[in-house]
């Protein structure tokens, strides 16, 4: 019965996050990817914490693909000159630091990732 409300939960998330993206505007999904990069991390950092190796995995791939994959690619390197070259330049060192953080349980790496991701986000 526990098992089958957490699904419940879980594709209500789910819906709702998709629902979310379908109505967003391109500056809204680039927040939504920022807080999805932010909770992946979050969950990584969690896991890392209590040994959870799989789910610290799940988290941290979960984390490599919003950066390099969501955020990385929603740059115009064309028309955003040097500001994005530079945010291309942070994501791909992002994405480095979060497979380090991953192979070598290095919950610091995992902080400065989130760090950055907060400064950008913020700005």
């Amino acid at each position: 019965m526990l098992g089958n409300a957490r699904n419940a939960i879980s594709a209500y998330k789910k819906a709702g996050a998709e629902a979310a993206v379908e109505v967003a505007d391109p500056h809204k999904l680039i927040l939504l990817l920022f807080s999805g990069a932010q909770a992946a991390v979050g969950s990584a950092r969690a896991a890392m914490q209590l040994k959870q190796v799989a789910t610290k995995g799940e988290s941290i791939s979960k984390a490599i693909d919003i950066i390099g994959n969501g955020l990385k690619v929603s740059l115009d390197l064309e028309s955003g000159g040097k500001i994005a070259e530079q945010l291309e330049a942070l994501y791909d060192d992002m994405v480095l630091r979060l497979l380090n953080a991953n192979v070598k349980n290095d919950l610091k790496a995992l902080e400065e990732v989130s760090g950055l991701l907060e400064e950008i986000h913020s700005a």
